[in-house]
């Protein structure tokens, strides 16, 4: 063996480092709480913006159609990368729907609701999501995870830019609102 002047790592060195670095990796560490919850949050969220996208009715079809499609994708970009990250670090991601029900905090799209309701909705369910990644972020701050950390923030600015443009589609004045509708 060559000595490079570099200490050489153990398998007792790499083992060690392992246990430190995953001690808090378990099903009931806040971090994956947090992640598992996300995850579950974004697959039904993305589902509820397919069914807006399908359910859109009315003068505002077109844009509210096209709107609704852009934000499933954009919510699906981010499932993938919150499941993995629940890999890497604990146990295994949400997968069943029944799964991602129960852990889910936003809720299912209501069925035949007018399309107020449905952005008004998407709206509150985007609200609770970004005031859940904020405090994600301080948990897995909390808990020295700067990965988790900069996933949370990354995917908050999708959420958070979605909700403001549902909050200005609602919007009373001289702004595109669905007036005429659900009061």
């Amino acid at each position: 063996m060559v000595n490079t002047g570099k200490p050489s790592t153990t398998r007792r060195d790499v083992a060690a480092a392992t246990k430190e670095l995953t001690k808090e990796n378990r099903p009931d560490s806040p971090v994956v709480q947090e992640l598992r919850r996300q995850t579950a949050n974004a697959f039904v969220l993305y589902a509820n913006y397919k069914h807006y996208h399908w359910q859109t009715y009315g003068p505002h079809f077109r844009d509210l159609h096209k709107l609704f499609d852009k934000f499933a994708e954009e919510v699906l970009e981010t499932l993938d990368p919150l499941a993995e990250r629940v890999r890497m670090i604990g146990p295994d991601p949400p997968a069943h729907p029944l799964e991602m029900s129960d852990l889910a905090t936003v809720t299912s799209a209501a069925p035949g609701s007018t399309m107020a309701e449905m952005v008004e909705e998407a709206n509150r369910n985007t609200l609770v999501i970004v005031k859940e990644m904020r405090h994600a972020v301080r948990v897995a701050d909390e808990h020295d995870d700067p990965g988790t950390v900069d996933l949370f923030s990354k995917l908050v600015q999708v959420h958070e830019k979605q909700e403001w443009w549902l909050r200005d589609i609602l919007r009373k004045g001289d702004g595109f609102h669905l007036s005429g509708e659900a009061g």
